[in-house]
């Protein structure tokens, strides 16, 4: 049954008061603190509707009524109107991402602190998923005998390096030759489209006897591959137990238990990037219950895109608690996905 506009104001109230106060929200404090032309009894009548219709609850200690996970939902889907950030605020972001970086992971990390100084939240971006990207360069240098250095620099201005074992009887010129060879054959070449058959391909004719070759083809194949792999940087999960909604010891224990294991988290994130399906939606955000990671029933996932290039990108965002500011969060993770696009610019 879709709600008429007294009754949108009432949710709607409810959850900007027991997101300010952390107190349950009772009939005679919303007609002192709203505007509401109509009896205390009328508003009873008004919040027991909304709680049949599961949008509020009451907490089993007190008379007055919260938001449900539904009614949150409610509130960022219809009621909730974004707020623009002051020009004091935008000014604080832009001076805290620092541009002087030199590489984008500087950046992407930058840009998490930032934000999660800005919210009071945990926040956290994906690094880039860089499967679409090409290969500019690659090189193999000797470390010392038996170990060598894979760098790599991507279209997208990421620059990936991995140390790998060779045959301790190679030379620094036959290293240089198969390095050659590879840079030649596979620049420009996109990572998704390059397989073992193509880097043995790219090394034929170095003139280096062939079982040496190919441990040297295979792992460079193999950091080649590791350059997709998908990083995910927190920060600020301290900053939860700050907040009353994590004050009792197992709701703080789960939590951080489920941030430590950052693969799950980044598993999850990439889940529901995927889950878009080509959806242009500006934020993924889920509240409570939808979340699907354990430890997590009390908080919201709120996540952006952001864009490295046309075809290359990863997610910022913030965890925290249901009761928050979404309007105003929502504006702080969009400001700093924008400053975070334009100075990826710097990089391509």
């Amino acid at each position: 049954m879709p709600l008429d506009n007294r009754k949108k104001e009432v949710l709607h109230a409810i959850v900007d008061d027991y997101v300010s106060t952390n107190e349950p929200v009772g009939s005679k404090s919303l007609i002192e603190r709203h505007n509401f032309q109509v009896s205390s009894a009328t508003l009873r009548n008004d919040m027991a509707e909304l709680e049949h219709m599961g949008l509020i609850e009451k907490p089993h200690t007190s008379a007055g009524r919260i938001p449900s996970d539904k009614g949150y939902r409610e509130y960022v889907n219809s009621l909730m109107t974004i707020e623009e950030l002051s020009p004091k605020e935008q000014l604080e972001i832009e001076k805290r991402i620092d541009s002087s970086v030199n590489e984008v992971t500087d950046l992407i990390k930058n840009a998490t602190y930032t934000l999660s100084e800005a919210t009071g939240f945990v926040s956290l971006a994906m690094s880039p998923r860089l499967k679409k990207s090409f290969l500019k360069q690659l090189k193999i240098l000797m470390i010392e005998p038996g170990k060598a250095l894979v760098v790599m620099v991507l279209s997208a201005g990421v620059v990936k390096d991995k140390v790998v074992r060779i045959p301790n009887f190679l030379s620094d010129a036959q290293i240089m030759k198969i390095s050659g060879a590879i840079e030649k054959n596979l620049t420009g070449k996109p990572l998704d489209e390059i397989t073992l058959v193509t880097v043995e391909s790219a090394g034929k004719g170095t003139e280096v006897p062939e079982p040496l070759l190919k441990q040297v083809l295979y792992e460079a194949y193999a950091a080649i591959k590791q350059a997709d792999e998908l990083n995910i940087y927190l920060e600020g999960e301290h900053r939860m137990l700050g907040l009353p909604d994590f004050s009792s010891m197992g709701r703080a224990r789960d939590l951080l238990g489920t941030l430590s294991d950052s693969g799950m988290v980044a598993g999850y994130v990439n889940e529901m990037e995927n889950s878009k399906q080509g959806a242009d939606d500006s934020f993924m955000i889920r509240i409570g219950q939808e979340i699907t990671l354990e430890g997590l029933d009390d908080c919201s996932f709120i996540t952006a895109t952001y864009n490295l290039t046309d075809s290359v990108s990863g997610n910022i965002g913030v965890i925290g608690p249901k009761r928050m500011l979404y309007s105003k969060v929502i504006s702080q993770i969009d400001f700093v996905k924008k400053k975070l696009d334009k100075e990826m610019r710097n990089f391509i």
